[in-house]
This record gives structure tokens, sequence and C-alpha cells, in this order.
């Protein structure tokens, strides 16, 4: 068991929760809690880390998971305390594998059935991200492809925010982002962009073909790169003195009007 604050473990561990640049070195990222640890591909799961409080009152749940003795390790309830990022640790986290995918992976990835993705620029929330990955999976989205100045998906409080969703749903960042816009359209893919001079309601474009929402930052929209590349502009209506949605809800709104059409 650990029970040593300064061990090489432990410092890990809390580097990778901390620091974007140690993830993206060691493609590795935290995810804490049952569902998030119960919930993560086998195959991935490097090593999972339980306080010994967690440990005596669910001796079953390694052997549940089906992992080796040698992929568990017992922390001492203080020392697991300080290992991670919540106010109230569930007492059972692990460190996981990333999948890497490429933006023709995404673009192929609805290949059973008409593409569905989302584009994301310059994204700052890690909240707001995360609701989005979520969303994602329950909207029937095939993929995310990410510019790669936005927030890192797996900042902590995205992956909590995703609750589950980030094992499901494929994403990738994208170099050149405009670049990844016009592969899309190359590839037959309608590319929308949410924008305030939008020429058309949301509604009354067609989404049943292969499409694209492009969302913006959170304050700024996106830049006039990327709403150039996009096929059409089309804006949600605003009643009030509101002028622009949640990027997490617009997308939202936009991704179940796409499902909505498919549907019917």
């Amino acid at each position: 068991m650990i029970t040593s604050t300064g061990s090489s473990q432990v410092k890990r561990v809390i580097q990778l929760q901390k620091k974007s640049k140690i993830r993206k070195e060691n493609r590795q990222f935290v995810v804490e809690g049952v569902k998030m640890v119960c919930e993560a591909p086998f195959d991935r799961i490097e090593k999972i880390y339980m306080s010994e409080r967690f440990a005596t009152d669910n001796e079953d749940f390694v052997k549940k998971l089906g992992m080796s003795d040698d992929k568990v390790e017992t922390v001492a309830d203080n020392v697991f305390a300080h290992m991670s990022d919540t106010q109230t640790p569930q007492g059972v986290m692990a460190v996981i594998n990333m999948k890497e995918y490429s933006v023709d992976d995404i673009i192929k990835a609805g290949s059973d059935r008409k593409p569905l993705i989302i584009a994301i620029e310059n994204l700052q929330d890690p909240g707001n991200l995360g609701t989005i990955v979520r969303m994602a999976e329950g909207a029937g989205v095939t993929g995310i492809v990410i510019s790669s100045n936005a927030v890192d998906i797996y900042n902590p409080k995205t992956i909590r925010s995703t609750m589950g969703s980030i094992y499901r749903v494929p994403f990738v960042y994208a170099a050149d982002f405009i670049g990844a816009i016009e592969l899309m359209k190359k590839n037959g893919i309608n590319v929308y962009a949410a924008h305030l001079d939008g020429s058309c309601e949301y509604t009354e474009a067609d989404y049943t073909k292969s499409s694209a929402f492009l969302i913006g930052n959170e304050g700024n929209g996106l830049t006039d790169a990327a709403s150039k590349a996009a096929d059409n502009l089309i804006k949600i209506h605003m009643e009030g003195k509101v002028e622009s949605l949640n990027a997490a809800i617009a997308c939202t709104v936009l991704t179940y009007e796409a499902m909505r059409q498919r549907r019917s």
C-alpha cells in the first residue's frame, strides 16, 4: 500500500491531473469515480488506484473489472485525497491511455451512416467542452474536430463533464483547423457555421445529408477564416436582448435538429 505523498506514483498522477503538457507527453490522462473507471475501455487502463477505505468496502470491485493485481494499487486515504482533483473523492481513480484519431478517421467514423460532425474553434471553457462531448453522444454525432488552440479535452473538469462519453465519441485536435474544414467539404460533407450573420434559420437547412457544424469561441464566435470556409451560415433565432447562446447549448440545438430530421 502506498502511504506517502512523496511516492513517485503519487507525484506522477498529480502531474497528469494538473499539467496538459505532461498528459500530452505521456499520452495518458486520469479519471476519477466509480462510473468513469468502470466505463473505461479495459485495454486502455494503465493503473487503478483505490483508497484504503474504498478497497475495504468494495472487495469485489477489481475482480468484477477483471484487472490483474499488478495493475491495482491501494493508497492510504490521506494520500488518495492528495492525489484527487475533486472535493469529495469517491475513492477510486485510474490512469488511462489516450486513443489517437486523425481528421480522416473522424470523417470516416460515420461511414455506416451519414457523418454528423461538430467542429469546435478556440473553445476555452473545460466544462463547456465536456458538455458538448456528452451531448454529442446523445445526439448521434459521429465525431468532433477541435482547433489546436482550444481547451484540453483531458482537463479533469472536462473529463468529469463528459460523464464517460469521452471513451465513445471520436475526436481529434486539428493543427490546421481550416484545412480540416476543407477536407470535410472535399469528402462531401456540408459545413454549416453557427453565425449571427446567418442567411437562414437553422431549421431551414437540410441535415439529412452528411453535415458538420462549426462552433466558435464563447466570447468571440468563429474567426473570419472559419466562417468563410463554411458552405452556409445559419442562425438560431433569439428573442429579447439575448445575442447568442452558450456554445454547448448551441451545439445541442443544432445537432438535435439534425437528429430530428434524420429520424423523421
